[in-house]
C-alpha cells in the first residue's frame, strides 16, 4: 500500500462527527436590529460618502430640482433616462423644458453603441434598496433600466428611497425575498469606480462611472 493509500484509508476510517450548523438568523436578529430608519440612513450616508460618493437629502417632490442643480453644477446638459419608469418619465417631462436633453434608453444597444459610449455624460437610475452597514446600493437591472445605464456613463445618479435601507446584506436577502428569485445579475455599488492597480495610484472611472451621486428620498418636509 502506498503512502497515499494509507493516508486515504485513515481518512475514510475516521469517525464522522455531526456538526451543528451555525444559527445565522439568530445572530443577525440581534445585530443592530434596534436601529431606526433615520439611524440606518445616516449610517448608509456616512459609509458611502467615505467612498467619495455624493449624497443629497431630498423629498419625492424636490428630487427633480436637486437633480437639475447637480447637473447644472457639473455642466452636464444630457442625461440618459429610462422612459419605462416613473422617474424616467418625470425627468423627461420636467427637465427637458429647463434645457437638459433627456436621452431615452429605448432601443437595442447595438443601434446606438457609439453614442452610448462617447456621448452620454450621465445617467439616472433607481436603486431597489441599500445596505447601511457597508454603504452599498443594490440595483436590479431589467429591461427598462439595463445594467449598462449604471456602468457606462461617467456620472451615475441614483434615486434611493430611505425607507428601503436595510442594516446588513443578510437582511437584504431575507426581506427582499432573494431566495424566491433573482435577476440575471444584482449590482452592489459602494461608490464610484476606482482602482489602484497601476503603481498603487488611486484612479477613478477605470471600470465604470467616476462619479456617483445619490438622491436620498426621505419623508416630506
Amino acid at each position: 500500500m502506498s503512502a497515499r493509500d494509507r493516508i486515504l484509508a485513515k481518512l475514510n476510517a475516521a469517525p464522522v462527527l455531526p456538526k451543528a450548523e451555525p444559527d445565522v438568523a439568530s445572530w443577525y436578529e440581534t445585530h443592530r436590529s434596534q436601529e431606526s430608519a433615520v439611524d440606518k440612513a445616516s449610517r448608509f450616508r456616512s459609509c458611502i460618502e467615505l467612498a467619495h460618493a455624493e449624497v443629497y437629502s431630498v423629498t419625492s417632490a424636490s428630487w427633480l430640482q436637486k437633480l437639475w442643480e447637480v447637473l447644472s453644477a457639473k455642466q452636464i446638459g444630457k442625461l440618459l433616462v429610462a422612459p419605462g419608469t416613473p422617474h424616467g418619465r418625470r425627468a423627461i417631462d420636467e427637465l427637458s423644458p429647463s434645457g437638459i436633453e433627456c436621452q431615452a434608453y429605448d432601443a437595442p444597444i447595438e443601434d446606438w453603441k457609439e453614442e452610448m459610449f462617447h456621448d452620454i455624460p450621465a445617467s439616472l437610475t433607481s436603486a431597489r434598496c441599500a445596505i447601511a452597514e457597508t454603504g452599498t446600493l443594490v440595483l436590479w437591472p431589467d429591461a427598462d433600466e439595463p445594467r449598462l445605464m449604471s456602468l457606462v456613463p461617467p456620472v451615475h445618479i441614483v434615486l434611493l428611497d430611505a425607507s428601503s435601507i436595510h442594516n446588513t446584506f443578510y437582511e437584504v436577502m431575507q426581506r427582499e425575498g432573494w431566495a424566491n428569485g433573482l435577476p440575471t445579475n444584482a449590482l452592489l455599488i459602494s461608490g464610484p469606480s476606482k482602482t489602484a492597480d497601476i503603481q498603487v495610484t488611486l484612479a477613478y472611472g477605470a471600470h465604470g462611472p467616476k462619479e456617483l451621486v445619490v438622491l436620498l428620498i426621505g419623508d416630506e418636509a
